[in-house]
């Protein structure tokens, strides 16, 4: 039984911000991406990758975009310090990225790193403390002084170490870990001191990363945090204010965008929120908010189905079904209100400039998504569901009373066997109810002129020639199989063209035919296609007639009469 958590969990203490801005804000353009996930990602694994699959990792980070690339802990292992000096001996890093490392606060650890970094060309050393109260006093047994001092000196160690190794650009990044759970003033005494030691300009700025190390509030905390750090800081323009959420509170993508519109500018995080425990902020899901709010992210997801496939490839960690974007049904609706809606959508698309489609708030087009996952059907289906599948996979346009005669013969189905049914499965039970039901005639051909119809059947193994008379091709073949006693009135038709699908190239006709037998109420429809319209018309009549029974009446040859239903084709 869980215990009362006022007496076990101290709640976050809010920040005296009582003017603060960011509510205010809104994000108009993409921060300063920087990706971790080859060293905080990497770290999470229970397999860490090798050096071919971070060269793998690397290398798609780059084409996705990625300017700033953490890849790695240099002092940690030998693999970490391989993979940093690859990089650089192999002239694997692009002219426009950046490539940080994380060090420890000490001195052969920070030598070690340094001199993993020989011959970079953009680099950024990643200093980190821990500086909240519980690391002071029970990790680290050292008082705010003490860490304070041991942070300046390792700033000024890398300093002093820069011009040894450093052929071009390097730079400093420093995070207090733990920040969130820091007392603010004292985070901006080690922050204020570590710019002052690094003697940063606007012309040599530093990094300052302020993580949430262990997600301990609710999001608008962490962004008031953010924000009265960014009004405190001095030499505010010598600096790049950074965030690097974690998930603990599975609220880190919301508390990333406040803390943007809180004066950070830049974001660490990994694809999908990899990362140690609960993960690091999603940079999927975040650049992909910004997208659908009308700003470019400056990051390239287009292939986002390929590129969740190889971050399972090569993490060994399976992405959820429903993750935002990129989980495999997150485009995907069964249920019926929402399949009969986006199918209405998705006709409307066309005619819109902006995309407005009901439970989509992103074109999946763009991810390189098609649409033929936007609608399944399982028991939860209807008829908009199950009419979108058969138009964009076959291009049948269902009438509005088909619909909802299929939509119950499908949920029979369903109930039957449960499960998920397929566009191919549902194309079956379409063409065995409509095209070919179960019926003792099959067409073999027609003759029309003058008024007269000639239909050639086959019942059984019989072939049979009927002949009747009408105002127009339809009325005439009811009269020529109502010459065989089986009477039928025909209460509707419709033609379509039919298409090929999603390319919409006119191939066939579909038509419809609404039948009962004379002196009964119950309709039924059937279907038929072919090249030719008349044909096709034909077919459909015949389809009822099968669906509706085949019963011989006393009556003879008396021709029907659908001139009141305005049949003339």
């Amino acid at each position: 039984m869980m215990t009362d958590p006022s007496q076990r969990y101290r709640a976050a203490a809010p920040v005296s911000l009582s003017d603060r801005q960011w509510p205010n804000n809104c994000l108009e353009k993409a921060p300063i991406w920087s990706s971790t996930d080859l060293r905080d990602g990497n770290q999470s694994l229970f397999e860490p990758m090798g050096i071919e699959q971070k060269l793998h990792l690397f290398q798609c980070l780059c084409a996705l975009g990625f300017k700033e690339i953490e890849v790695g802990f240099p002092s940690a292992s030998q693999v970490e310090y391989d993979f940093v000096r690859l990089l650089i001996e192999q002239n694997r890093i692009p002219d426009d990225v950046r490539i940080a490392v994380l060090t420890p606060a000490r001195e052969p650890l920070i030598i070690r790193t340094m001199q993993a970094l020989q011959g970079a060309t953009h680099a950024l050393i990643h200093l980190y403390t821990a500086t909240s109260a519980i690391f002071r006093e029970h990790v680290l047994g050292l008082s705010e002084a003490k860490l304070l001092s041991t942070t300046v000196s390792s700033v000024q160690q890398i300093k002093q170490l820069v011009p040894d190794y450093a052929v071009a650009t390097w730079g400093l990044e420093y995070s207090p870990e733990m920040f969130s759970s820091t007392e603010l003033d004292y985070a901006l005494r080690v922050c204020n001191a570590v710019t002052d030691a690094w003697a940063a300009t606007s012309d040599r700025q530093v990094v300052i990363n302020l993580p949430a190390t262990v997600e301990v509030s609710t999001p608008n905390i962490y962004a008031d945090q953010v924000e009265w750090m960014h009004r405190n800081l001095a030499r505010r323009d010598a600096i790049i204010l950074s965030i690097h959420p974690h998930n603990d509170r599975g609220t880190a993508v919301a508390a990333a965008e406040l803390a943007l519109m809180a004066g950070a500018e830049r974001v660490e995080g990994c694809l999908f929120g990899q990362g140690e425990r609960t993960g690091n902020v999603d940079l999927v899901t975040l650049a992909l908010n910004l997208y659908t709010q009308g700003v470019t992210p400056e990051l390239d997801f287009s292939d986002l189905a390929n590129l969740s496939r190889t971050m399972e490839a090569l993490t060994h960690l399976a992405i959820h079904p429903r993750h935002p974007y990129a989980g495999d049904l997150v485009f995907t609706a069964f249920s019926g209100s929402h399949q009969d809606a986006i199918a209405k959508g998705m006709k409307r698309q066309a005619t819109q400039a902006y995309w407005e489609v009901p439970y989509l708030p992103l074109d999946p087009a763009e991810l390189g998504r098609s649409y033929a996952s936007i609608i399944r059907i399982n028991s939860q289906s209807g008829k908009g569901g199950i009419s979108h599948l058969l138009f964009s996979h076959y291009g049948l346009v269902l009438p509005r009373r088909v619909q909802i005669e299929f939509s119950a013969i499908v949920q029979a189905h369903m109930d039957y066997q449960g499960g998920e049914v397929s566009a191919e499965t549902l194309w079956a039970w379409f063409s065995q109810t409509y095209i070919a039901p179960d019926s003792a005639w099959q067409y073999r051909g027609h003759s029309y002129g003058s008024g007269t119809m000639q239909l050639q059947l086959r019942q059984g193994q019989s072939r049979l020639t009927l002949c009747g008379q009408g105002q127009g091709p339809l009325e005439a073949a009811a009269a020529a199989l109502a010459s065989t006693g089986f009477k039928v009135l025909v209460h509707g038709y419709e033609e379509r063209a039919l298409e090929t699908g999603d390319h919409g190239v006119k191939a066939k006709a579909c038509a419809w035919v609404e039948a009962s037998l004379a002196g009964k109420e119950h309709a039924l429809f059937g279907a038929g296609i072919d090249d030719d319209m008349l044909t096709a018309a034909i077919r459909a009549l015949i389809s009822a007639c099968g669906r509706l029974g085949f019963q011989r009446s006393e009556a003879t040859t008396s021709s029907i009469s659908c001139s009141e239903a305005g049949l003339q084709i």
